[in-house]
């Protein structure tokens, strides 16, 4: 059953039962009118109040049964605005491979964590349940010490903080065994060029060549790895990135996404007009204008301030929906 039936059905559910209970009340209210004896008078009133407090509480229900459901509808909608290039890069890669790093890179406030879940839910939900590993540089002390990033990795991958390089692999290398691993490094603009060279070099090249020496049709497990850069100074890097899908590339190198850019007018406009079923009316009664008030509210276009301007329109508020919406 897919989340908007399941919504529906408990919503059905929530309407049926508030309906028994303003049938109940009106009689219990009729029943009060006409009762002559103090003493049912006081029960009648008693009840009355426990049915009134119930539909309270049934008409709080389905209200927010009924502004969650518009938030989901909103958020399907969010999920096809902008990015077109790196979801149809990302789409073509993972329909042909299992096992691959992708750099998701742009300037501060483009989106690249709301892009990365994006991905995820959109093509390859199963790493969602399989085993995720998730690094956030910005919380290590130490950012320009290496060590301190082994030491974080072999935690999360549940060895001693000691463990080397090898033994990190390895133990990742068994889980993709058995099931679906995501390794995702947040921040990697925290870091030197060379550290990314050794994460690459020490840690991707070996456990990747180990799977692909032993990966068989009967293994349909996936291996993905993210590089998150929020600054946008991977792009002046002197890293090999493949930046295509060629007979030439092999999944130790990492793909290059493109460059996240702003959204642009017309890109909104359109985007207003195909989602206009799943949008609230007071979005798309007006396209231009609304246009224009999302681009005021963005400084152009920049994309988080953009879906935190268009949740604002739409009635949801995009920090609140952050714990859900971006969970990776």
């Amino acid at each position: 059953m897919s989340l908007d039936q399941h919504l529906q059905h408990k919503h059905d559910a929530l309407q049926q039962q508030y309906a028994l209970e303003a049938d109940k009340l009106k009689e219990l209210r009729y029943g009060y009118g006409i009762e002559a004896s103090a003493i049912v008078r006081f029960q009648l009133e008693k009840q009355i109040e426990q049915t009134e407090a119930e539909l309270d509480k049934l008409a709080q229900q389905l209200d927010q049964l009924e502004r969650s459901s518009s938030t989901q509808r909103v958020y399907r909608a969010l999920l096809k605005l902008g990015y077109r290039q790196q979801t149809r890069a990302f789409r073509r890669f993972v329909e042909a491979h299992s096992l691959g790093a992708f750099l998701i890179h742009g300037s501060p406030e483009y989106g690249q964590r709301w892009l990365l879940n994006r991905l995820v839910v959109q093509y390859v939900p199963s790493l969602i349940t399989g085993k995720v590993i998730r690094i956030e540089l910005s919380r290590i002390g130490r950012r320009s010490d290496i060590a301190a990033l082994w030491r974080e990795l072999g935690g999360r991958t549940g060895l001693g903080r000691q463990s080397s390089k090898l033994e990190i692999a390895e133990r990742v290398y068994q889980w993709w065994r058995t099931q679906d691993v995501l390794l995702i490094i947040h921040d990697v603009d925290c870091l030197p060029e060379d550290f990314v060279h050794e994460i690459i070099k020490d840690f991707w090249l070996p456990l990747t060549t180990k799977i692909r020496e032993v990966a068989s049709p009967s293994n349909q497990f996936k291996l993905l790895m993210f590089l998150l850069d929020y600054e946008g100074c991977t792009n002046s890097w002197n890293f090999s990135f493949a930046e295509q899908l060629d007979l030439n590339w092999n999944p130790n190198k990492p793909v290059k996404l493109a460059k996240i850019e702003e959204f642009s007018g017309d890109e909104l406009t359109n985007w207003l007009e195909y989602e206009a079923d799943e949008l609230p009316s007071k979005l798309i009664d007006q396209v231009d204008e609304t246009v224009q008030i999302i681009l005021n509210n963005s400084d152009n276009g920049i994309p988080e301030p953009a879906l935190g301007e268009i949740c604002r329109l739409s009635g949801c508020d995009w920090y609140e929906q952050e714990e859900e919406w971006l969970r990776l």
